[in-house]
């Protein structure tokens, strides 16, 4: 993996930036499968980003050196924990993103469901999830004018990523479908809070329309 660039990001800190997306999801799930095998000792929190790692609790100052010699395989996507969101396909942006698909309405949700996606890391908001896993040709813009709010639930795609909002907020994101139930997303009084959790596979299941 080349591009791999390492940083302190305080006195027991380390910030790794990748030369890609797709590099910062594989470099995390190396640090995870490392961990796991005690190779990162003292090592508490790894977070991802959209092109970054950050370790946290590094205690062995030679672990940066070795950060940039590492080889990491591909990610391997059909790997992890799978998590089953219900979701009703009906938001106010699913004529938009059909057109820039070049299928019909009900395609859309077909193809969406049948995508096996995985969060690639997490922000915005506590309990809001970046997935990946739609082909780069089914990429679609952002909305031109964002909208001053976006419901609970609501089931969104831009760029290369897919998520679903778990409180209402302002939003540009184009809305496809909506989460009946959204405040599992993120419950503070669970362990852990979040759902969606990095590395974890997401697969969306139809559910019927609440009566």
């Amino acid at each position: 993996m080349s591009g791999v660039r390492v940083l302190a990001a305080g006195p027991h800190a380390l910030l790794v930036e990748l030369g890609s997306a797709e590099d910062a999801e594989a470099f995390h799930a190396e640090l995870l499968r490392r961990r796991a095998a005690g190779e990162l000792p003292g090592v508490r929190e790894i977070v991802p980003g959209a092109r970054t790692v950050l370790l946290d609790g590094v205690a062995d100052p030679a672990l940066a050196g070795r950060l940039r010699t590492w080889t990491v395989p591909p990610l391997e996507r059909g790997a992890g924990e799978v998590v089953e969101i219900p979701v009703v396909y009906d938001g106010p942006d699913l004529a938009d993103v059909a057109g820039a698909w070049g299928v019909d309405v009900g395609e859309v949700s077909r193809i969406h469901a049948r995508t096996e996606f995985r969060v690639a890391f997490c922000g915005f908001a506590p309990g809001f999830g970046y997935l990946t896993g739609l082909p780069a040709h089914l990429n679609v813009e952002r909305r031109a004018t964002p909208r001053t709010r976006v419901p609970a639930g609501a089931l969104a795609v831009a760029g290369p990523y897919t998520g679903v909002y778990p409180r209402p907020t302002p939003g540009g994101w184009q809305l496809i479908g909506r989460m009946p139930g959204p405040e599992a997303l993120w419950n503070p009084g669970r362990e852990p809070a979040a759902l969606l959790r990095p590395g974890a596979r997401v697969r969306f299941v139809p559910a019927e329309v609440p009566g």
